[in-house]
């Protein structure tokens, strides 16, 4: 296959699947490892990946990757995720669960949960928990954002602001090597602080890929949160920081 062609094919799985890893390039195209990573490198120097341990992501930093690509990425460790936080949530309690593909999988692991009261700024959280006749669900209200079902602007944030729960879960688009949590919609970001002020505990949960991503909108960092839910330990200097600060880590392997 020439280059040019494969590495258009490259090019198309990354937009479909949000990363695409070496060996299996190598394997799709008949290739050797060398060659994918050739391409990796010719890709990423025109601006249109970015190279992570193994393979490469879409390039990053100004926008998210698109929403149906992130519910397929890493589907398997979300799934893990989100059953680890979901066992760590009682019944008859009270949860905020904010945007994301991640918060979505601990919801569908909530449709056993009894008595709970779930807040909400997002469209497809509360049409997973419908199913729950024993959840009450609070739709925060807010502008729509079509892309990825999300309510966000001030009357989300001013929604969140009259509640105090027993936990929040939020997901990031990032989490960067110093533990600061990273995301692309100030707007969005801006609920989800409240979401973290309301709350008694803070739960984030987040694959491991989110180390290899950047976003430029801080939203906070790992030391305002109670537990890290991921599905490979961080880096050590990231895994000291979070024992300094108290914030437990929890590895759910998929």
């Amino acid at each position: 296959m020439a280059t040019s062609f494969r590495q258009t094919e490259i090019l198309d799985i990354a937009r479909s699947e949000g990363r695409v890893i070496v060996e299996a390039l190598a394997e799709r195209f008949g290739v050797t490892l060398q060659t994918i990573r050739r391409d990796l490198a010719e890709l990423a120097d025109a601006g249109l990946l970015d190279r992570v341990h193994g393979g490469a992501v879409m390039r990053t930093g100004v926008s998210n990757i698109g929403y149906g690509a992130r519910r397929r990425m890493n589907a398997a460790a979300k799934a893990a995720i989100g059953r680890a936080c979901a066992q760590a949530i009682p019944d008859n309690c009270s949860v905020i669960l904010n945007l994301g593909t991640t918060t979505e999988a601990v919801a569908r692991e909530l449709l056993g949960h009894r008595n709970i009261t779930v807040v909400t700024n997002n469209i497809n959280v509360a049409n997973i928990l419908m199913a729950n006749e024993s959840c009450d669900i609070m739709l925060t209200g807010g502008a729509l954002r079509r892309s990825d079902g999300g309510l966000v602007g001030d009357l989300a944030t001013d929604a969140i602001e009259r509640f105090k729960v027993d936990y929040a879960v939020i997901g990031v688009s990032a989490l960067d090597h110093d533990g600061d949590l990273l995301d692309f919609d100030l707007a969005e970001v801006r609920v989800s602080r409240a979401i973290l002020r309301q709350s008694r505990k803070a739960f984030l949960v987040a694959d491991a890929s989110k180390l290899d991503r950047s976003a430029p909108v801080r939203l906070g960092s790992l030391a305002d949160l109670d537990v890290l839910f991921t599905d490979r330990a961080p880096p050590e200097d990231l895994a000291r920081a979070c024992a300094d600060w108290g914030t437990e880590v929890r590895i759910c392997p998929p």
